[in-house]
C-alpha cells in the first residue's frame, strides 16, 4: 500500500510540524496509549473516527507542547490542537504588521464563541502572553471552560470568560462600556440548520472511508455545529455589530470555511466603510482554509494602539 503523499506545512512557528511522535505524546498523557496501533501505512496513529481517540490525542498536544491540563465534557466538539494553533500564529502575524514586524505581546483580545474547550485563549495566551475574554451562548460551555482556566495554575489572571445572554447579539452585553480590544477571533458556527449538521457528519463519514454511522460532526452541541443561515448570517450579523466598535477594536477576525462567501462578506464590509480589509490563507495539512479580517482604523491608529 502506497503511503499518503506529503501535505503541507503548518504555519513556521506552529509547534506541531511532522507527524505525530506517539511516544512523546503518550509519556505526556498515558491513557493515549491504549488508543495508539498501527494503521494501514504501518504507522503508529489512532483512529481518528473514535471520539474519545481524538480527545486523547488532543489531550496530550496540550500537555505535551503547553503543559496544559485539559478536560472537556462528553458531546462537546473536540477541536484539532494544530489546526486551532495556526489561526493564532496568523492573527499574531497580522498584528505583527501593524507593529513594524514585531510579534507583539501584551495585547488584549476577544474570543467569540470560546466554546467548553477554550481552545484559542489556551494556545493564544501559551504561545504570546495575551490576555483573553471568552464568550459564548452556552452556560454549559462557560461553565466548562471555568473549569479548564482553573485547573491550569496562573490562568485565572489571564483568561476571562463571559456568557452572551442575548441569543440574537454578538458584541452587546459581553464588551463592557470603555473596554478596548487589539483584536477579535471566531470560529462561527458551519452548518444552516441541525439536518445540514447531520448532512455534514455523513460526508466526513464516507470520506474516512467507514460504514457505520457516526455521532454527529463526531462530537458537538447544537450551537457549536449551526446557527440559522450557518457561517454566511453569522459573520455578516459580525460585521454589522462590529461598526459600533469600530473605534475600540483593532482588528475583527473570523474564519470563512466557505471561500465562496467571501465576495458577498467584502461588499458588507465596503458598505460600511471598512477601512481595510484582509483575506487571510492558512493551509493545516491538505486542508486549506482562510480568516477575514477587517479594521475601521488608519495604520497610525493601529500602530500606536500596538504599542501601548
Amino acid at each position: 500500500m502506497n503511503k499518503p503523499a506529503a501535505t503541507a506545512l503548518f504555519h513556521p512557528r506552529n509547534r506541531h510540524q511532522g507527524r505525530y511522535d506517539f511516544a512523546a505524546l503518550t509519556a505526556a498523557h498515558p491513557p493515549l496509549a491504549d488508543k495508539v496501533r498501527p494503521n494501514g501505512y504501518g504507522e503508529l496513529s489512532v483512529d481518528f473516527a473514535d471520539p474519545h481517540a481524538v480527545l486523547l490525542l488532543n489531550q496530550a498536544l496540550l500537555k505535551l507542547f503547553y503543559n496544559l491540563n485539559w478536560q472537556l465534557p462528553e458531546g462537546y466538539l473536540t477541536p484539532p490542537v494544530p489546526g486551532r494553533a495556526d489561526y493564532i500564529h496568523a492573527l499574531a502575524d497580522l498584528l505583527a504588521s501593524d507593529n513594524g514586524g514585531v510579534l507583539p505581546r501584551d495585547l488584549d483580545v476577544m474570543d467569540i464563541g470560546c466554546g467548553a474547550n477554550c481552545i484559542y485563549p489556551l494556545i493564544g495566551h501559551a504561545e504570546y502572553g495575551w490576555r483573553f475574554t471568552g464568550t459564548d451562548i452556552s452556560a454549559d460551555a462557560v461553565n466548562a471552560a471555568s473549569q479548564i482556566v482553573a485547573s491550569n495554575p496562573g490562568l485565572q489572571r489571564a483568561i476571562r470568560l463571559r456568557r452572551q445572554k442575548q441569543e440574537s447579539a454578538i458584541f452587546a452585553g459581553v464588551v463592557h462600556k470603555n473596554e478596548r480590544y487589539h483584536a477579535v477571533l471566531c470560529n462561527p458556527p458551519f452548518h444552516a440548520s441541525a439536518a445540514d449538521a447531520a448532512a455534514g457528519s455523513q460526508r466526513k463519514v464516507r470520506n474516512l472511508g467507514l460504514s457505520r454511522q457516526a455521532p454527529l460532526n463526531f462530537g458537538g452541541q447544537h450551537n457549536e455545529l449551526w446557527c440559522d443561515g450557518g457561517e454566511r448570517a453569522f459573520i455578516g450579523r459580525m460585521i454589522d455589530e462590529s461598526v459600533a466598535l469600530g473605534d475600540r477594536i483593532v482588528w475583527f477576525t473570523s474564519l470563512v470555511s466557505r471561500k465562496e462567501h467571501l465576495p458577498e462578506l467584502r461588499d458588507r464590509l465596503k458598505a460600511h466603510d471598512a477601512y481595510q480589509v484582509r483575506i487571510v490563507d492558512m493551509a493545516q495539512g491538505q486542508k486549506q482554509s482562510r480568516f477575514i479580517a477587517w479594521t475601521f482604523l488608519p495604520p497610525a491608529t493601529r500602530a500606536q494602539r500596538l504599542a501601548r
